[in-house]
């Protein structure tokens, strides 16, 4: 049996409720019949078993097959066919998704389902362009160049997913539906880059400038999404926010050994933030940004010097032992912590949730 427990995914066993009536934490009576709630609840959350995977590598199939794995062939159906196949997919996918959520105990597949019809969003708009021979800034060639090229032609195709997302959050709750709007949010922040400064004038420079600004912002829209849902619906948006914060920040100029110790300490900002937000994707480029730092200490700045490995050899033991301290007190610090933090604080610190 599983309980969510800040966030957690705990199991429990009816041994456990057991051994809390014999610490008369509960009274030996109420064993037998919170058990049998517990036992009866339809659990929709995601778990790491046979029957999610298959749903999940089910759904994913679908979405890749009719999006990034479509072949030229599609092209031979023409704009119109194309529109009309995809928005009957999609009205499908959402159909039967319908129906399966109202059904106790199948809103994962239900929701995959919606998801998967939000997803034919940008092929259907493509085909409705084709037909029409509508395109806002250039036509950007054939479908299968969408998640391959950088194109300003795609940028009608990606607002209307993004919202056929939200329209389909409003009815159906499931936190999965804002990987696709998070991906192509990814999607417009390189495709905003040629609408901004020209097709032929923008550099790989505004490139990252861009891909840096809209990471950012992206991730400060989804705190305050994280900060006022019971579920997490911010996981997709944390994500695709720091990929592209962190990537546009790794690949500016930086030839000053300044802005180089400055990007380390951004990438430690970013393993901070982790701890605060209580989420590991942070602290994941942060420490891939902050061993990339050292490397070029080793490679370029201390090239010569015998010392420098002992040196690094000291400090990663001492982050080692720091671990291992947080490891066996790591309960009581936050309690101690967590207490000294004014409310104010506290109140910014969102909650990790159940994902799906």
């Amino acid at each position: 049996m599983n309980s969510l427990s800040r966030g957690y995914i705990i199991q429990i066993q009816k041994e456990d409720l057991e051994r809390a009536a014999a610490h008369n934490l509960i009274s030996g009576s109420q064993v037998g019949p919170l058990w049998l709630h517990l036992s009866e609840k339809p659990d929709s959350r995601p778990r790491f078993d046979l029957i999610h995977v298959l749903y999940y590598f089910g759904a994913l199939l679908v979405i890749g097959a009719m999006g990034w794995f479509m072949t030229d062939a599609w092209e031979s159906f023409g704009g119109a066919n194309i529109f009309m196949v995809s928005a009957l997919y999609a009205a499908t996918f959402v159909g039967i998704g319908s129906w399966l959520w109202k059904r106790g105990g199948l809103t994962v597949p239900g929701g995959l389902l919606v998801t998967m019809g939000v997803c034919m969003t940008p092929l259907a708009i493509y085909g409705l362009q084709r037909w029409l021979d509508i395109w806002a800034f250039d036509d950007p060639g054939n479908y299968k160049s969408f998640h391959r090229w950088v194109k300003g032609g795609w940028f009608f195709m990606e607002i209307a997913t993004i919202a056929a997302g939200f329209i389909a959050l409003r009815f159906f709750k499931f936190p999965f539906l804002t990987a696709p709007i998070a991906l192509v949010l990814w999607y417009m922040s390189m495709d905003l880059t040629p609408i901004i400064f020209g097709d032929e004038d923008f550099s790989w420079e505004n490139r990252r400038l861009v891909s840096l600004w809209f990471g950012l912002v992206l991730i400060v829209g989804t705190y305050f999404i994280d900060h006022r849902t019971k579920q997490d619906f911010s996981f997709w948006g944390y994500l695709f926010g720091v990929i592209a914060f962190w990537c546009g920040l790794s690949l500016l100029e930086n030839d000053s050994e300044f802005s180089k110790f400055l990007y380390l300490l951004i990438n430690l900002l970013l393993m901070g933030i982790s701890i605060f937000l209580q989420r590991r994707i942070f602290i994941i480029f942060g420490a891939i940004g902050s061993f990339g730092y050292v490397g070029h200490l080793a490679l370029k700045v201390f090239e010569d010097s015998a010392l420098f490995p002992f040196a690094l050899t000291f400090i990663g033991l001492l982050v080692l032992y720091c671990g291992i301290l947080l490891h066996r007190h790591g309960k009581k610090i936050e309690q101690k912590l967590l207490l000294t933090m004014p409310e104010w604080i506290k109140g910014l610190r969102p909650s990790v949730r159940d994902t799906q």
